[in-house]
């Protein structure tokens, strides 16, 4: 069963308004269309081109949004096997839409903490954790994970509750997106120092 009651859609780009499933249960958490919708308005029209990587993807809205905003390609990665039944079925809507052919959304059911990647890929990444996990684990999901596939100018986009704000060796916040405090889910751009 799927839980239409908390409704989210992508917000622009070619596949505009299209809903996007999400599981029932609140074992994932999809990014607010209010938060995503800010989120690319301050990243403008540098995701054109982008190779993105929604890391932690649960309906995929991030990379999703980023593909309907016209990136090249995105890769999701899930482990939740309701979460990849309903992100399979909103990355076919969103790519029908937007007119790609399959090949621009990978769909990859594995861990974040076993990618090892040969050349990393991807110049945008967003990264949406579990909340209760955040403090513990984000040092390393960077080590094992957003180091690993990106490029040296890439930027990773982090949604966490807004009274966070992690500084992550070798990255530099360049902004906040949305409110702070505790109960406030806000976003943080990162880019690597050169």
């Amino acid at each position: 069963m799927l839980n239409l009651q908390s409704f989210v859609r992508i917000t622009g780009g070619k596949a505009r308004g299209i809903p996007l499933k999400a599981p029932k249960g609140d074992g994932t958490r999809p990014a607010t269309d209010r938060l995503r919708e800010s989120v690319f308005s301050s990243l403008g029209t540098s995701v054109e081109s982008c190779r993105v990587a929604d890391l932690f993807a649960g309906t995929g809205s991030y990379g999703l949004e980023a593909l309907s905003r016209g990136a090249a390609s995105a890769t999701f990665f899930e482990t939740n096997r309701a979460a990849l039944t309903c992100l399979r079925q909103n990355a076919q809507a969103t790519l029908r839409s937007c007119n790609l052919d399959t090949s621009a959304a990978k769909v990859v059911a594995r861990d974040v903490f076993s990618l090892d990647l040969n050349t990393p890929a991807y110049d945008l990444v967003f990264l949406d954790p579990p909340y209760d996990t955040i403090v513990e684990n984000l040092s390393r999901i960077f080590k094992k994970a957003v180091n690993a596939i990106t490029l040296d100018d890439a930027r990773v986009i982090l949604e966490l509750p807004g009274n966070l704000e992690p500084e992550i060796t070798g990255w530099l916040i360049l902004r906040r997106i949305g409110k702070v405090g505790k109960d406030k889910p806000t976003a943080l751009i990162y880019q690597r120092i050169s």
